[in-house]
């Protein structure tokens, strides 16, 4: 028996407990990162074929049956390789450049998907005849992988190897222009009224409430409701980025209010006594000092806010933005798909090429969570005044 009177004889249990617990949390804490840590191997291992396209060199002839046939702009033997996109160019650089009619010019030029899988030792479907000229061609050199700028520069399209990001890529930015210039300074001047200006009474409570309950709400509902105010009720163009963007405005409209009303209720209350002591009114107070030193807060409760945003599909999906779209929109009232509806239509594909083209498109998404979040992180470290 042990002669210290404050001898807890339970306390060996609870410090093994306790040491059982800490090791729980260290090991869901590598579980995590390891899970993390594979998912993003798996995913750059991936994507990392949708850098490179497969290009043949091969004689191009222009004249005027290959600008009414194109498949006859190249000679038979090469028709089950060169891309049939590529081949569709034929007219437009006819017409860019009138000086090619009537020549022939030996260039390299897109290849088929199913040669590209071939190349690249994926599963693929070229009969032995193909194989043997693809074999024929990498003895002389005259086929090889080269950087795949189709992918970036290019919309999307029903053919895999001339598939591409930028018109989701476009349509993305453009939405999520809408949804800044409309969700930031609403979601801000609310929080503001709510925190500053509003009594305590049973319909600012009612308000605080729904806000609360809006931000929890499935992002599906938010398409619906857009589907049916933005184009049924007010009429505005379906698909494009002006009725995306004041769709996920309203989802992103919660989360920015309850991240501004916390950065306006962390400024110390000394600040506005300190206003009212010098005879400022509550605007002045709040325009001039209490919103500055809350700022960081704010700004970094929006950009997470965008980059939520950012990601959805569900809503758009509703409001029409999945449909197929191979031109970059120019305006906010131009039919558009975004990148996180792209990649969902990308996935459906049975082509094998549009495997990697989907990997790709999500590590280009999450590059750009990435920078978003840097940014927030960055801005809040760089401008907070810590008392």
């Amino acid at each position: 028996m042990n002669p210290n009177p404050f001898y807890d004889p339970s306390l060996k249990y609870r410090h093994r407990s306790a040491n059982l617990f800490k090791w729980f949390t260290r090991g869901s804490i590598l579980f995590t990162l390891a899970f993390l840590l594979f998912f993003l191997f798996d995913m750059a291992r991936t994507a990392y074929p949708a850098l490179w396209q497969t290009y043949v060199k091969v004689d191009v002839s222009y004249n005027d049956k290959s600008a009414r046939m194109t498949a006859r702009a190249v000679s038979k033997k090469y028709r089950k390789i060169v891309s049939r996109a590529w081949l569709r160019t034929i007219p437009k650089q006819l017409e860019e450049y009138p000086e090619l009619l009537g020549t022939t010019v030996k260039q390299w030029v897109l290849a088929d998907d199913q040669v590209d899988q071939y190349l690249k030792e994926h599963h693929h479907n070229l009969k032995q005849k193909t194989i043997s000229v693809v074999e024929e061609l990498k003895i002389r050199n005259e086929i090889e992988l080269q950087w795949n700028a189709v992918f970036f520069f290019r919309g999307d399209s029903k053919i895999p190897e001339y598939a591409g990001i930028l018109s989701a890529l476009v349509g993305s930015v453009l939405t999520l222009l809408v949804t800044m210039f409309i969700a930031f300074p609403v979601g801000v001047m609310t929080a503001v009224y709510l925190e500053e200006f509003s009594r305590d009474n049973w319909l600012t409570r009612l308000i605080e409430v729904n806000i609360n309950n809006l931000a929890a709400i499935p992002s599906i509902l938010f398409g619906l409701l857009g589907l049916a105010v933005f184009i049924n009720l007010f009429g505005l163009p379906r698909s494009s980025p002006l009725v995306g963007g004041l769709t996920l405005a309203l989802m992103t409209l919660p989360i920015i209010i309850v991240s501004s009303r916390a950065a306006l209720r962390s400024v110390p209350d000394s600040i506005r006594q300190a206003g009212y002591g010098l005879g400022l009114t509550r605007v002045q107070i709040v325009q001039g000092h209490v919103l500055p030193i809350a700022f960081p807060g704010i700004l970094t409760g929006s950009i997470i806010g965008l980059a939520h945003a950012m990601g959805e599909t569900a809503p758009l999906i509703i409001i029409g933005m999945i449909a197929f779209i191979p031109d970059s929109p120019t305006t906010i009232t131009d039919a558009a798909t975004v990148l996180p509806a792209q990649i969902f239509t990308w996935a459906g594909m049975p082509e094998r090429a549009y495997v990697e083209k989907t990997a790709a498109g999500i590590m280009v998404i999450l590059l750009i969570l990435f920078c978003l979040n840097a940014v927030a992180i960055y801005l809040r470290k760089k401008y907070e005044i810590k008392w």
